[in-house]
């Protein structure tokens, strides 16, 4: 175990000493130029993106306060390719007098073996060089556990000592500059790798040092590493840090004692922190973020011991941060004002995850929700004097509504399936228990996140912070409000809450009016349109409180109409995608309960909670697509017209089956009648979108009213005449004689696909239309023929013999609507009727001979021959003498001169 745990650690040593050469080299040429008076060359940086304002610019790395101290930082000038910092301020680079010197040649294979492979491979070579002796004296039985881990820590000490002379002796003899490796580095990282793995060995393998003492130990190697990385580099500070946060890892105890852990973690962390803000090591402070992240999960989940020692960890954490990493706060490095910085946003955010964590584990014990709102008041607090931290306002919204939202979860989990109202088993004081805390820390919350939202309005010159800060003051005061309705109403009707939201809905519009009244400022348009949005969302509260069950539905959905007026008023993209997000829950909500309110949907038939459920959001996203037309075609407004006509086809389905089923919107099958009404409703709709396409142009438009159409053929082929169709199944009697289903079943559908013909006729390809004018013929045979059905075989369609009688009244009827189709194609000039009544004949003609001569007997075959043929022959008079004699007068009159 000893010696691999050497060898790991001695590689991982010399791989980060390798990436740290390539700056120090960089480094050396830079400082040895200065010295010799010549002008640096500048470094080739890629083009920055371009910028659209300057208040809302992309976020950029650390910058220093100050110029370095040491001549490494001097020389390297501000991290990851910043502006020069000077007293705070940032100053342009001059532009040298003199053009830059030719870059001077890269060095050759020899001189790379040379300088510096040579050198890692010699500190590879002495680590694997002390594993060997002692593996072998171990071997040999030379030396016992006493004398080995004295000899390994006399050849740290040893490596250590040779990396400080090494260095000591660069700067005396002026080698700094050569573009050679850096044997201190090397050398010091092998030695730290070796003390480290000698102090483990002592331990874990020996048993010569109890577990304080091996953890003490190991703690001031992992510090000593990083105090050493102030002089030999980022590979150093590297192997500190992740040495520093694995060694609890690595020494075990029967009665873990979490405070020394998170003494030990917080001294490791502060270490880190230091090093990287004198350093500027933005990497450092983002791998100390995530490793003291990490360390607060094995407290988790062991009861109210932890909390304490947990509180400690994530409170240090967040004092530690705030000092030495956020930008332009106390010690943190000075940044541009008004940009938001990730790693210092990250380094808020992290320790409030954490506490967040904390809250749940402990079940929302007062102690740990009082640690919470300490660091979310901090944050603001921070975030106030600080913007480059704004990031974590943001961060601290979302996870206050995480957190109480949790809450209500885990003492209702019932919430989670049923859809509101009492519910069994609930204490009968709601508001006992952490319930007041809660109550006490939500109003602090609420306020403190809505006056900080309207008072940063302002205060920066980017646009990005006050609408950061205006989005948290509008978003957790209403989570909040919804959480704890949820919690003590359990989501029944509740007039103090709805009060509470008109009273928030009050305080929103007030902001808004002020805001709308100060000078223009960068952000201050979207920060005033997100707290009119806000105002209407607490009035959409307020009526969901007020009212029974399902109102909330219809609330977000006005809400959505209100978002897309408010757009209209101030032209705000963000506006525009919140409506269509809207919109997109409320079809969500839908589509989790489609009775939207359950089996209170009542049975009376129109007049239900559907036509309030769907009418109202269908009639509001209407209303809302045509405010949003107003300013363009885009994203939002195609959601917001899908929207709108699936919550129309939606109320128009559903009362349907409500209507025919009795109130039984789940009921497995369908009838004659509901297949019959979904395609005539299907047909209507489609003809009204084709009018309305012509119009607005919209793809939506055109696309809904093709599926709709194409619905409607489906369904009326294999709905109507395959499987309801009354003569091939038993679905029940056809009651009356002429107003009946089948009026409804088949010629509605046909006059409406009639319609459908004619309002696609110049819009779309001529095929399309014709479809529809061939499922129109075939619609209207269908109910000639069951219809004369009807009148034979009474109320059961699907039953009984087909006498001559009846075979004669179909030949005789399809004959006498070709007639009228050849009537009305000669009266209108229409030669879509003409070629419908060929049809029609032709068929007539084929079952004249195919049927009708085989069955009818009698006067019936006679009389059915002679009155086909008689039909015929007036026909073709018809077309000769009086529409192809039209025709010919017209073509020779147009030929005369």
């Amino acid at each position: 175990m000893f010696e691999l745990l050497t060898l790991v650690i001695a590689l991982v040593a010399l791989v980060l000493a390798r990436k740290a050469n390539n700056r120090s080299q960089e480094l050396q040429a830079r400082l040895a130029a200065l010295e010799a008076g010549q002008p640096l060359a500048a470094r080739t940086q890629p083009a920055a993106a371009p910028v659209p304002d300057a208040g809302v610019a992309a976020d950029a790395p650390l910058a220093p306060d100050s110029q370095p101290a040491d001549a490494e930082s001097a020389a390297a000038g501000p991290m990851d390719g910043e502006s020069v910092v000077a007293g705070g301020e940032p100053v342009a680079a001059s532009v040298p007098s003199e053009p830059p010197l030719a870059p001077e040649p890269r060095p050759g294979f020899e001189e790379r073996i040379g300088t510096r492979w040579v050198v890692w491979v010699g500190g590879l070579t002495l680590a694997l060089g002390g594993f060997f002796l002692v593996r072998y004296s171990i071997e040999q039985g030379l030396l016992g556990p006493g004398v080995r881990v004295l000899l390994g820590g006399l050849f740290a000490l040893a490596l250590l000592g040779a990396g400080e002379w090494t260095r000591r002796k660069e700067d005396i003899s002026d080698l700094r500059a050569l573009p050679i490796a850096n044997i201190p580095a090397i050398l010091t990282a092998a030695g730290t790798a070796v003390a480290f793995a000698t102090v483990y060995a002592s331990y874990a393998l020996y048993d010569f040092l109890a577990p304080a003492s091996a953890f003490i130990l190991l703690g001031l190697v992992a510090l000593g590493t990083m105090a050493a990385a102030l002089l030999h580099g980022p590979a150093l500070a590297g192997l500190g840090v992740v040495a520093g946060f694995v060694t609890p890892l690595l020494v075990s105890s029967e009665t873990p004692d979490y405070w020394a852990l998170y003494i030990y973690l917080a001294v490791v962390t502060a270490a880190s922190f230091g090093l990287a803000r004198i350093r500027l090591w933005r990497w450092l402070a983002v791998t100390t973020i995530v490793l003291a992240f990490l360390w607060t999960l094995p407290g988790l989940g062991e009861g109210a011991s932890t909390l304490a020692p947990l509180a400690f960890h994530v409170i240090a954490g967040f004092a530690l941060a705030a000092l030495l990493v956020v930008c332009n706060l106390l010690f943190g490095p000075s940044f541009e004002d008004g940009r938001i910085e990730p790693v210092s946003s990250a380094s808020l955010a992290a320790p409030l995850l954490a506490a967040a964590l904390i809250v749940v584990s402990n079940g929302h014990a007062d102690g740990a929700m009082i640690v919470f709102a300490l660091l979310v008041g901090a944050t603001l607090a921070v975030a106030w004097r600080a913007a480059a931290a704004a990031a974590a306002v943001g961060a601290a919204a979302v996870l206050v509504a995480l957190v109480f939202l949790s809450w209500v979860v885990r003492s209702t989990p019932e919430l989670l399936v049923l859809s509101g109202g009492p519910l069994p088993g609930i204490d009968i004081d709601p508001i006992a228990g952490p319930v007041t805390t809660h109550l006490i820390t939500a109003a602090i919350f609420a306020i403190g996140f809505g006056v900080a939202g309207v008072l940063a309005q302002g205060r920066s010159v980017s646009a990005k912070v006050p609408v950061i800060f205006a989005a948290a003051g509008v978003f957790t005061p209403l989570a909040l409000l919804v959480a704890l309705y949820a919690r003590i109403a359990q989501l029944d009707r509740s007039i103090p809450f709805a009060i509470l939201a008109v009273l928030l809905a009050a305080a929103y519009g007030a902001a808004t009016e002020w805001l709308s009244k100060r000078d223009t400022r960068p952000g201050l348009a979207i920060s005033t349109a997100l707290f009119a949005t806000g105002t209407l969302g607490a009035l959409a509260l307020a009526l969901t409180f007020a009212l029974e069950k399902g109102w909330l539905t219809i609330a977000l959905a006005l809400m959505a109409a209100g978002t897309a007026w408010i757009s209209l008023q101030r032209p705000i993209p963000f506006l525009r995608w919140l409506a269509a997000i809207l919109a997109g829950i409320v079809v969500l909500r839908a589509g989790w309960e489609p009775r939207i309110v359950g089996d209170a949907v009542g049975t009376t038939p129109i007049f239900n909670w559907l036509l309030w459920g769907y009418g109202v959001p269908a009639l509001s996203f209407w209303i809302a697509s045509f405010w949003l037309r107003r300013r363009g075609d885009d994203a939002p407004l195609r959601m917001m017209e899908s929207a709108a006509i699936l919550f129309t086809v939606l109320l128009a389905f559903l009362q349907i089956r409500h209507a025919v089923n009795g109130g039984d919107v789940y009921r497995d099958s369908a009838g004659l009648v509901e297949v019959a009404l979904q395609v005539c409703v299907s047909l209507a709709m489609a003809i009204g979108l084709e009018r309305l396409r012509r119009r607005s142009g919209s793809i939506v438009h055109n696309v809904a009213a093709i599926l709709l159409a194409v619905y409607a053929a489906l369904a009326s082929i294999g709905g109507l005449l395959l499987f309801e169709n009354p003569m091939l199944w038993w679905s029940g009697e056809i009651g009356g004689l002429l107003l009946n289903q089948l009026l409804l079943g088949y010629a509605a559908p046909a006059l409406l696909a009639l319609l459908l013909s004619y309002a696609a006729a110049g819009l779309r390809r001529p095929a399309y239309a014709n479809s529809f004018a061939a499922l129109a013929l075939v619609m209207g045979l269908a109910y000639v023929t069951l219809q004369i059905r009807r009148l034979y075989h009474g109320p059961a369609l699907w039953r009984g013999v087909t006498t001559d009688a009846e075979q004669y009244a179909y030949s005789l009827a399809w004959l006498g609507c070709g007639v009228m189709l050849l009537g009305a194609g000669v009266l209108f000039n229409s030669q879509r009727a003409r070629l419908a009544s060929a049809v029609v004949i032709g068929l007539t003609v084929v079952k004249a001979f195919l049927i009708d001569m085989s069955t009818l007997t009698g006067v019936y075959r006679a009389l059915s021959f002679i009155g086909l043929g008689l039909v015929l022959v007036a026909i073709g008079w018809l077309y000769q003498r009086i529409l192809f004699r039209k025709r010919a007068q017209t073509s020779a009159a147009t030929r005369e001169p």
